[in-house]
């Protein structure tokens, strides 16, 4: 059994961080990090590359809307050519930092946004595809189920399924917005089996008790929430001890 573990990192706001970083790449395998457009910022960014170096994590670009008054958790409706150009320049910032970028994933309102509005996931994937072209290799997008990945199968890049570990899920299968009761999930003890249930069995328990199939070859952790580090080590262990091999796959 194999799995990729993923933080959202280099959440850098005002100077100042909002995860203990350093903690977190000591136990993910990849690392989603924030590259201007709702945090982070060029030191931020080389040092989340510097950190990635030393601890071996894959590197990916976490775009979001040019919004860091709301973290860029407020929806939007961009021009998609304006979208695509700051997707492209958040991701040019990224690797000017010295990232080797392995993946792209698209963060807060703007990940719900590509899986459910056809327009903003082609202007993401088409600033992703020329990325990827100027890389000489594809890129993959990691993500939900949705408009997002036609359009990266049509712009001939990989798409990657995750799960969430720290975020409740619907009977439908998105994410129970949050603040609403049992968006957040912060006990690492669950939070482990979780993980477990998910890599053995390809399920998780939504808010209403029920079984929910989910396809995921990557686990996601929010390096923002309280007790992000204690979640990841136990995850980190937990994995570790049932033999399953914790590997990015980029």
């Amino acid at each position: 059994m194999r799995v990729d573990l993923n933080a959202d990192l280099g959440e850098t706001v005002d100077g100042m961080p909002t995860a203990d970083d350093e903690a977190m790449f000591a136990v993910i395998s990849s690392a989603n990090v924030a590259c201007g457009g709702h945090a982070g910022d060029a030191v931020s960014m080389r040092a989340a590359v510097d950190r990635a170096a030393r601890f071996g994590v894959a590197v990916g670009a976490h775009p979001s809307y040019d919004d860091r008054e709301h973290f860029g958790r407020v929806p939007r409706d961009p021009d998609p050519a304006d979208l695509r150009a700051s997707v492209a320049a958040q991701l040019d910032a990224l690797v000017s930092a010295g990232a080797d970028l392995r993946y792209v994933k698209p963060h807060g309102a703007l990940y719900h946004a590509v899986s459910a509005d056809p327009a903003q996931a082609a202007a993401v994937v088409a600033a992703v595809a020329d990325h990827a072209e100027r890389l000489g290799r594809p890129l993959p997008v990691l993500g939900l189920p949705g408009a997002v990945v036609e359009a990266a199968a049509s712009a001939g890049l990989p798409f990657v399924h995750e799960a969430f570990l720290d975020r409740g899920y619907t009977a439908a299968g998105g994410l129970v917005p949050r603040g609403e009761a049992g968006a957040l999930i912060d006990d690492p003890a669950r939070v482990a089996e979780r993980a477990l249930r998910l890599v053995r069995d390809g399920e998780v328990e939504t808010v209403d008790g029920d079984r929910l199939a989910v396809e995921a070859a990557s686990l996601c952790l929010h390096g923002d929430t309280p007790s992000a580090v204690a979640m990841a080590r136990a995850v980190r262990a937990a994995l570790d001890a049932a033999g399953v091999e914790v590997r990015a796959p980029w």
